[in-house]
């Protein structure tokens, strides 16, 4: 009885919480459903109506969404490549002691507590100008010329940017993964001969594997919605570039004053994040079985 009216209380106090998300979920969704199947333009108030399927099929033969679903395909797998590699490398170079262990970690784990407009600010302006940025200084060092990062490899320059604040992130879940391994396994593998390649091969990645699968989904999620990085920099450039869906659907949106053609976008792009996650779950999610 008393079970009973424990979890009476506990759905009874969790269930404001759930209401306010609902809400905060399906008033939106269903307003962006409903202007999908609109014809509404800002420039043009006056000319509303119903608009059918039309907004989505403009906005699927759109001449950038091509390019856009390629740029945002590049930047997820760019991006999860960077930062599970390099995030699995740091967590173990962290994991070893070291006189500044706490500070090197502190320095690791700053990136991911700078906001994006800023983290692109200073990428742009400090580390990519091709005339005063830090590259540009290194490279004349060496007798070169700067490198344009942004006008001449627009897409790279941004996976790099957007690496650099998630790879905090990986780092942190890895390396939490890394200290929870039994540190028995890995004297008595070296006791019996086996090299470090072998450990790192047969012991330690095996044991990362669940953490290295909550990474990739839960990176993947925000990836797909990658946008502010690329309105600082290169604003969708040059040309269709680096311009990838959410920032397509902000043209569509803001630019072009188009909000049903908008909406249909945020619909699709919806349903294109859905598709993505499930085949994430499928391929990787089996990792997270008990």
């Amino acid at each position: 009885m008393a079970t009973q009216h424990s979890r009476a209380a506990a759905r009874l106090m969790v269930t404001p919480a759930v209401a306010v998300l609902l809400v905060w979920m399906i008033v939106p969704l269903s307003m962006t459903l409903w202007f999908s199947f609109q014809q509404y333009n800002l420039l043009y108030p006056d000319r509303t109506g119903f608009a059918g399927w039309d907004n989505y099929y403009y906005f699927v033969t759109d001449f950038r969404f091509g390019a856009a679903i390629r740029n945002t395909l590049v930047l997820v797998l760019g991006v999860l490549a960077i930062t599970t590699i390099g995030g699995t490398a740091l967590a173990l170079l962290m994991d070893q002691p070291f006189w500044g262990q706490g500070i090197v970690r502190l320095l690791v784990l700053a990136p991911f507590f700078v906001m994006p407009t800023v983290s692109a600010l200073v990428w742009q302006n400090m580390f990519m100008d091709p005339v005063n940025g830090v590259f540009a200084h290194i490279a004349r060092a060496f007798g070169a010329e700067g490198y344009d990062f942004l006008g001449r490899a627009p897409l790279f320059s941004i996976i790099l940017i957007v690496a650099w604040q998630w790879l905090p992130f990986a780092t942190l879940i890895l390396l939490t993964a890394l200290q929870s391994l039994d540190r028995e396994q890995i004297e008595a593998a070296e006791m019996d001969g086996a090299s470090a390649l072998s450990r790192l091969r047969y012991i330690i990645l095996p044991h990362m594997t669940r953490a290295i699968t909550v990474v990739i989904l839960i990176q993947t999620i925000f990836l797909l919605s990658v946008y502010a990085e690329i309105l600082v920099t290169t604003n969708g450039g040059p040309g269709t570039a680096s311009t990838n869906l959410p920032f397509l659907v902000y043209l569509a949106s803001i630019v072009d004053n188009d909000v049903g053609m908008g909406a249909a976008g945020g619909v699709i792009a919806i349903i294109l994040a859905n598709i993505v996650a499930i085949f994430l779950m499928r391929a990787v999610g089996k990792n997270l079985e008990a």
